[in-house]
């Protein structure tokens, strides 16, 4: 198992709402990790780091979560990995039956949901100047010392 996958399975395991820090990803990582394999603190910090750069984690101060645009790669994913399965099941022959002819109930379509919070239009503000104020000029007396 790679460790941008071990971050990946210990985020999930650890569900923190908030996302899961650096120190209780690597705990959860190096207690299962296989006994023959060491502890590659590097590799760890730059699988998080690539990980953050191309947008599968999202990083909150010193936490990390996983990106909803991952999530939605992961799920689709997975309906296509699960997808095969299910059409090489074989199938029984059975009688024709005769089709109904009721309408069929479309689903709802689902509403997406944008990652970006949606901002009321910034107002344009003039500023009003101030008038400037007169300068008094008041004139410096010069000390003339004596040599």
């Amino acid at each position: 198992m790679s460790y941008k996958a071990g971050i990946i399975k210990a985020i999930d395991e650890l569900k923190d709402r908030t996302g899961s820090s650096m120190i209780a990803i690597k705990k959860h990582m190096q207690a299962n990790l296989p006994k023959d394999k060491k502890w590659m603190n590097s590799t760890f910090l730059t699988a998080l780091k690539s990980g953050v750069a191309s947008g599968d984690f999202i990083q909150v101060k010193n936490s990390y979560k996983l990106s909803p645009e991952f999530k939605k790669k992961r799920i689709a994913a997975e309906k296509k990995a699960s997808a095969p399965k299910k059409k090489a099941a074989p199938k029984k022959k059975v009688a024709p039956k005769k089709k109904k002819t009721a309408a069929k109930k479309k689903a709802a379509p689902k509403k997406k949901t944008s990652t970006k919070k949606k901002t009321a239009p910034k107002k344009k503000t003039t500023k009003k100047v101030a008038p400037k104020k007169k300068t008094s000029t008041k004139k410096k007396s010069k000390k003339t010392s004596k040599k």
